[in-house]
């Protein structure tokens, strides 16, 4: 199948254009556009990649959004992104479909630059009702009527920050709709053609009417209002499961079937006309539409190209084990010899390589949902009470921790151990996950010791290192694999020590990460000195002073932002203590690090052993002010 919307195979989706073009359909034409669009989803993703079965399983929903509400004029606010690429395809973008997540292509998620459809930019969860929320009081001071609605998952869901969101939306009573899209929940057997007759007629304007004209009528009768309240209540929690979200002040609808799009159409189009906190509770499936993404909604959740008439997804076999697979094997290793062992992680299992040990050891394994907050605090809790926590995170998630990291776990010099998966460049997902700031947040914490593994070897001795500690402790490391090296017998590695691997005349170069193998071909150009740090807390403050006598140039090396980071460390030394010596800091400059694949970006960035030796050798013969 083509990558763009031929009128012979997608007689209606060729037409559509905009929002406006889809509007102009009948109603009877909504099941086939559907149709036309998951085809079109399912077709391009296998040939360009990217995420798949949370898009298949949104179709109706984004069909029955834009066909009811005037968009852009009216507001949808897309929590994650994941599914966002129906209304990527609806809003403009369906001939570029195949760009997504590659240089220079579409951005993989809502992006506010890219399209006057997508109003909030986003990549991390729970942010969808906050955002909604405040679009949806300027929109009630506006007083144009513009409709606000936030589109939810039931993962995105878990968060504290959502549930922060509905509490707050129930007491300021703006208009606004909530959808949560619900994948996953138990209560599928409530959806039904009868679920669906009852939300339709709870969301119509007779039901609404009487409800809302019994209210003024009762409202200076409080013990009668309270009676009919709790009526109402009763009536509807005989066949809704809404009442938390009826107690956070929203009107609670559902759940129905999001897959069938005019029963969503007509739905939606009441509850556009209600006033005060919606909550529009549907049922989907991820993956709806194509089997393979049905039955393994996580493994088609982000895709590789594959022939979507094959039932498996492509295999990439390495001969080096990934930095996440060597994480997850060295727990498994600790977990049988260490019973008070708990690993954490927030909903991260299979990104993280948990698998195994989530497998292997259930009673000292806690997935927290997407709860990086509570992951942290929790992890405190365990250490207070004499456990052995280790946090599993990405580096772009444990930013939404900040405060407990600080306040609940280091403050109080608790022995957490902190494997920060995703660290540096993480390529197709762009600026909302690139690992680009871990150093420079973490290295200014008191109590905690930061590692930086240059190879799989190293990450394995620097996580029993910091997992014997008895302090708070950090070792971050890279999405990809390892390069080969050999593994050694776990030993503890003495805290803030480097180790020299070459000798060279003029300049040293201090290398802090997996750009090691960089490094190194650059410091044989250039005849350097290389120096592998290790630690960027506690520094090896004595091997700088010893370079900074022996060299005239010292240049860091790090894939993390400049501006703060390892090189910031040594900077502050070396004029602290006086050493009359030139620094050149190399790493990610200071700005938001756009999508590509991460050879792409480190090539463009200049942090390939060519890019490192051109960045030296222009410092080395600047002239001198």
């Amino acid at each position: 199948m083509p990558t763009t919307a031929s009128a012979e195979h997608y007689p209606l989706l060729s037409k559509i254009d905009s929002p406006s073009d889809l509007r102009r359909l009948s109603k009877s034409q909504l099941v086939q556009i559907s149709a036309e669009l998951r085809q079109f989803l399912l077709s391009s993703v296998s040939q360009s990649s990217g995420h798949l079965a949370s898009g298949l399983g949104a179709v109706e929903l984004t069909v029955a959004l834009h066909y009811v509400y005037q968009t852009p004029f009216d507001q949808l606010v897309w929590d994650v992104g994941h599914q966002a690429y129906p209304h990527k395809i609806l809003t403009g973008r369906r001939d570029q479909l195949h760009t997504i997540r590659q240089k220079d292509g579409l951005h993989p998620f809502p992006w506010r630059e890219e399209s006057e459809f997508d109003t909030l930019s986003v990549g991390h969860s729970s942010t969808s009702i906050s955002a909604a929320l405040g679009m949806a009081v300027a929109a009630q001071r506006e007083a144009q009527n513009r409709k606000i609605v936030a589109v939810i998952g039931d993962g995105a869901m878990t968060a504290g920050m959502a549930f922060e969101a509905l509490n707050h939306a129930g007491d300021v009573r703006s208009d606004m709709l909530v959808i949560l899209n619900d994948n996953e929940m138990s209560i599928s057997e409530n959806v039904g053609a009868l679920n669906n007759h009852f939300a339709r007629m709870l969301s119509s304007k007779p039901y609404t009417t009487l409800r809302e004209g019994g209210k003024q009528l009762l409202k200076d009768l409080p013990g009668m209002r309270e009676l009919v309240s709790r009526a109402e209540e009763h009536v509807k929690g005989m066949v809704t499961p809404g009442t938390i979200f009826e107690e956070l002040g929203f009107n609670y609808i559902g759940p129905i079937d999001g897959h069938d799009v005019q029963a969503l159409v007509e739905t939606l189009a009441n509850m556009r006309n209600l006033s005060g906190p919606q909550f529009l509770h549907i049922m989907t499936k991820k993956g709806k539409g194509y089997g393979p993404a049905e039955k393994d909604p996580i493994g088609y959740h982000g895709v590789p190209k594959f022939d979507p008439a094959k039932t498996t997804l492509p295999s990439k076999p390495s001969k080096t084990p990934s930095y996440s697979k060597v994480f997850g094997d060295w727990l498994c290793e600790v977990a049988a010899r260490e019973p008070k062992l708990a690993a954490i992680t927030p909903a991260m299992r299979e990104g993280s390589g948990m698998v195994e040990f989530a497998q292997n050891y259930p009673e000292q394994y806690f997935d927290v949902a997407i709860a990086e907050q509570h992951a942290v605090t929790f992890a405190a809790g365990l250490a207070i009470a004499g456990q052995r926590p280790v946090v599993a995170i990405y580096s772009t998630f444990l930013q939404r921790a900040y405060d407990q990291l600080i306040h609940d776990v280091a403050l109080q010099n608790l022995p957490v151990l902190f494997a920060i998966d995703r660290a540096g460049i993480v390529g197709a997902d762009g600026p909302t996950h690139q690992g680009a700031f871990d150093l420079s947040y973490l290295r200014c914490i008191p109590n905690l010791v930061v590692m930086t593994p240059a190879d799989e070897n190293e990450c394995r001795l620097m996580l029993h290192t910091g997992f014997e500690l008895k302090q708070p402790a950090a070792v971050r490391y890279p999405r990809g694999n390892g390069v080969g090296v050999e593994f050694t017998t776990l030993e503890s590695l003495p805290i803030g020590k480097s180790r020299t691997l070459r000798s060279g005349e003029s300049i040293a170069l201090l290398n802090f990460g997996t750009l090691l193998p960089e490094a190194q071909a650059a410091a044989e150009a250039l005849n350097a000195t290389l120096v592998d740090m290790r630690f960027v807390k506690p520094l090896d403050t004595e091997v700088i002073k010893q370079l900074a006598n022996d060299h005239k140039l010292l240049v860091t090396i790090e894939e993390n932002a400049v501006a703060g980071g390892a090189g910031s460390a040594v900077n502050e030394y070396v004029c602290q203590a006086h050493l009359a010596v030139k620094v050149l800091n190399l790493g990610l400059p200071d700005t938001f690090i756009k999508h590509g694949s991460q050879e792409q970006i480190r090539e463009e960035l200049g942090l390939t052993a060519a890019g490192l030796e051109a960045s030296v050798r222009a410092f080395s013969q600047a002239p001198q002010r």
